[in-house]
């Protein structure tokens, strides 16, 4: 009987060399998963792709009937082809036996560990929002720099932090695998120093010259750590599961903690330094101040009030960051403890990673990946100018300064409870379909907070817009998985391109936040902005109503066109899904065949 099994391995090798020599490629080894020249053309066609049905089945036969004969008794002395017996029933193929590594692999995760994986986005969105709706405000009327420089501060470190994107991403394709992973020694390692660096951004120095250099410098580390941190943390979502709905699920696991993480920074963040926002100064501007203006004493008392608060002010704002930094701290324990990360499990162990320049080349020409870089490239640069803009907005256009905080917390309220309307939405609707409805329903209202400002109706924004926000978070993350699987597909034997899919989708998008953030600061400095002024001159507010209103309709109706393009539909992804599993089954079929030959 071992003289019958070994035969009909021989002969499996025989026919692979046939085929390999026909298709003009060198015979694999037995360690390689074998992929019918069909399967190699791009999977988006209209037609149904057969897996070399007739020479599997013939193979498969063959494997059957050796191993009923196996399962038949035919053990005597050998007792490691009894035990073999017992594993495979006789009815059962080699397409349907069970390789332990890969069934870990598809098996659905637990509530605990999606929650755990969610947890560690936590932090860096806490940070993101904070960052986002203070630091240019802060840099202005805390920190006391001018609006160029605040514009150099906020350009030079998203565009530095967008360069240090690919870079990650190249020494994380060269990372070798280790106990905890391939991924995860990033997070732990880069985490202390992100919490110390993310402090120092929030300090004010004790030198008023060289304040530009120091923002400048922390900014800049602060993004490069942050980065360590975010890259392999979002690549880790491939090496959770093979199943896209289990993917998806933590996907939305993910994006409802991050809303929340997004809620909790803007809530720390807005409520402890709300105070320094309310300047005492401007509260008697109209009678105090005024009394003062022919005797020349206006300039004096203004300076003497503006450095006791802003003294106070810069407090608040460190102990905002060391609440901060104790979340990051925390939430990068649980994420460690909680989630497992795993190998490709497409890719065979002995598969050579694929160079990065070549894996760059490769991924650059994915039409699906440009397409949707392309598309929220442009949705999220308008995201960021509302974010960026929107207290110097409420505090000087709008005459919402004492209210801000509040309507912030409404939009991020409304965007964490819509997260799984927009979740139920796409496994519905679709994807394509879900960015267009939840995208689209932003324009109206931001034109509406534009042109009638009053409390009201921020409101009704804010509920309003909470709901793009969420749509605007959730469905990139979501939508990137299936790009990669597409590009799986179109080249099977590639492995360890995930972190350049991921790291260059942030790249992209880091970039061009860095320009229309520092275009959107020199704006405010070319209109006049006054540092620490009461009341801001007429072009301020203006440049102002655009930044909020006009410019991010502009992006996303550009977005939305390039959208249109996707070829990834609801159809072509459940296409795409058959074919893995399809791989996936060759594979097994592979490594079972390697337990038959070694026996």
């Amino acid at each position: 009987m071992a003289a019958e099994s070994v035969r009909v391995v021989q002969e499996e090798q025989e026919e692979e060399e046939e085929e390999a020599a026909q298709s003009d490629l060198p015979p694999r080894s037995q360690s390689h998963i074998q992929f019918p020249p069909r399967l190699l053309a791009h999977t988006r066609s209209l037609s149904h792709t057969h897996f070399g049905a007739a020479s599997q089945k013939k193979r498969t036969c063959r494997l059957t009937h050796s191993l009923s004969a196996m399962a038949r008794g035919e053990n005597g002395t050998h007792g490691g082809l009894a035990t073999a017996g017992k594993m495979l029933k006789p009815t059962e193929t080699l397409l349907d036996a069970k390789v332990p590594q890969q069934t870990d692999l598809s098996q659905k995760l637990s509530v605990c560990n999606k929650l755990c994986f969610a947890i560690g986005g936590v932090p860096k969105e806490v940070a993101a929002s904070a960052t986002a709706f203070f630091l240019q405000i802060y840099l202005l009327d805390v920190a006391q720099i001018n609006a160029f420089q605040a514009s150099m501060v906020l350009f030079i470190g998203k565009a530095w932090g967008a360069v240090v994107d690919p870079v990650v991403g190249f020494f994380i394709n060269k990372t070798k695998w280790t106990r905890i992973g391939r991924l995860m020694p990033w997070m732990l390692g880069c985490t202390p120093f992100l919490v110390v660096s993310y402090f120092y951004l929030w300090y004010v120095p004790p030198f008023a010259s060289g304040r530009f250099v120091w923002y400048l410098g922390f900014y800049c580390l602060y993004q490069t750590l942050i980065t360590c941190y975010h890259v392999p943390y979002s690549a880790l979502t491939m090496f959770l599961s093979t199943d896209q709905r289990e993917r998806d699920s933590a996907t939305a696991y993910r994006m409802t903690l991050e809303v929340l993480g997004t809620l909790a920074g803007a809530a720390i963040q807005g409520q402890i330094v709300a105070s320094a926002h309310r300047l005492k100064h401007c509260q008697g501007h109209n009678s105090t101040i005024n009394a003062f203006n022919n005797s020349g004493g206006a300039d004096v008392i203004r300076s003497l009030v503006r450095s006791e608060e802003y003294m106070s002010h810069a407090e608040v704002y460190m102990i905002a960051a060391g609440v901060i930094g104790g979340i990051f701290l925390v939430c990068t324990v649980v994420m460690f403890l909680g989630v497992k990360e795993k190998d490709d499990p497409y890719a065979p162990k002995t598969e050579k990673q694929i160079p990065f320049h070549r894996g760059f080349i490769m991924v650059m020409r994915h039409g699906p990946y440009l397409i949707l870089t392309a598309a929220f490239l442009f949705i999220l640069v308008a995201i960021q100018l509302v974010q960026n803009n929107f207290v110097l907005f409420c505090t000087y256009a709008a005459d919402l300064r004492e209210h801000f905080q509040n309507i912030v917390l409404t939009i991020l309220v409304s965007a964490v409870v819509s997260i799984p309307l927009w979740q139920w939405f796409l496994q519905k609707f679709g994807k394509k379909t879900a960015a267009f409805c939840g995208i689209t329903w932003f324009m109206p209202f931001t034109m509406m907070l534009v042109f009638i400002p009053n409390l009201v109706v921020a409101y009704v924004v804010a509920v309003s817009s909470g709901l793009s926000v969420a749509a605007s978070l959730l469905l990139p993350w979501s939508m990137l998985p299936d790009v990669v699987d597409d590009f799986r597909l179109a080249n099977p034997y590639c492995k360890g391109h995930e972190a350049i899919f991921y790291s260059f989708y942030v790249f992209f998008t880091k970039f061009a936040a860095a320009v229309s953030l520092g275009v959107s600061a020199l704006c405010l400095e070319f209109a006049g902005y006054e540092n620490g002024a009461c009341k801001q001159p007429v072009a301020v507010v203006f440049t102002l109503k655009l930044l909020i209103g006009a410019a991010p309709v502009a992006f996303i109706i550009t977005g939305l066109m390039i959208l249109l393009l996707y070829p990834i539909t609801e159809k072509v992804r459940l296409r795409n899904k058959l074919h893995l599993d399809e791989l996936w089954k060759q594979s097994s079929t592979s490594r079972s065949s390697d337990v038959l030959g070694v026996m």
